[in-house]
């Protein structure tokens, strides 16, 4: 009898943490569904169509509702789905809803030529790092005036700190450098920003800001933690989406109009 009401407690108990675990991760999805619609909202009152994806700046957002501290209104966005050859580093104030700067960035050497393609954490790999930064302090160095990077997110970036991946200036990020050679100049793995930038842009983001790396590799998206209830929840809204949507009949006559 002793063992039946043992058994009995057992399964109650496991029966319990499980309901409360599927809570849990309900409460989550619905926390981020939230910032989802928040970041949509905050996209068209940004005015940001036309000047950012909206892919790149959702997941930005989601990561910045997680992991901001200290009601810091600034995120850096760096969309590396781009070509070198366009302005795709975004300086936004999202309390203000103002676009701080824009400006071209390179991307490390082994990442890619015009596109950066290849992404590693490896020290000596010369490739950029995805993912999610917060700025920490500033020093002058070989490159000048320069930001150091904290990368939060481990496997993927967390060793910007001992590859001195920093925000700094460089001559070759620059629209000579396009004309020069077809696309900017890279960098040992590090954000390089055009030197006129480097003190106003580092002077604005420095202390404790967020900093989101993105490009569109499934890979990264797949091993994010910080995005992983998005891309659990954007499949979910695809699939519904599937299921909703209505099935099409056309007549002869308007198929071959």
């Amino acid at each position: 009898m002793r063992k039946i009401i043992l058994c009995f407690l057992i399964l109650l108990s496991v029966s319990l943490f499980d309901s409360m675990s599927r809570k849990e991760k309900k409460v989550e999805l619905e926390k981020t569904a939230l910032s989802q619609d928040q970041g949509q909202w905050l996209y068209e009152q940004m005015d940001l169509d036309g000047l950012i994806c909206l892919d790149a700046f959702k997941s930005a957002y989601t990561g910045y509702k997680k992991l901001n501290k200290g009601n810091n209104p600034l995120l850096t966005l760096i969309d590396f789905s781009l070509p070198s050859t366009e302005k795709r580093m975004y300086v936004l104030d999202l309390a203000k809803k103002e676009i701080l700067f824009v400006s071209y960035v390179s991307h490390g050497r082994n990442s890619g030529q015009n596109y950066a393609t290849s992404f590693s954490n490896r020290d000596g790999s010369h490739q950029s790092s995805l993912g999610f930064y917060r700025t920490v302090d500033t020093y002058n160095g070989g490159n000048g005036y320069s930001l150091r990077l904290d990368g939060l997110e481990k496997g993927i970036n967390d060793k910007a700190m001992q590859r001195a991946i920093v925000i700094h200036g460089a001559d070759y990020c620059s629209e000579n450098a396009i004309r020069s050679t077809g696309r900017l100049g890279r960098s040992f793995g590090c954000p390089a920003i055009p030197r006129e930038l480097a003190k106003p842009i580092i002077d604005t983001i420095k202390g404790g800001s967020l900093l989101f790396i993105y490009a569109d590799q499934p890979e990264y998206l797949a091993s994010s933690k910080v995005l992983e209830e998005d891309q659990i929840l954007t499949g979910k809204n695809i699939l519904s989406a599937r299921n909703n949507t209505p099935t099409r009949s056309f007549s002869s006559s308007l198929a071959g109009s």
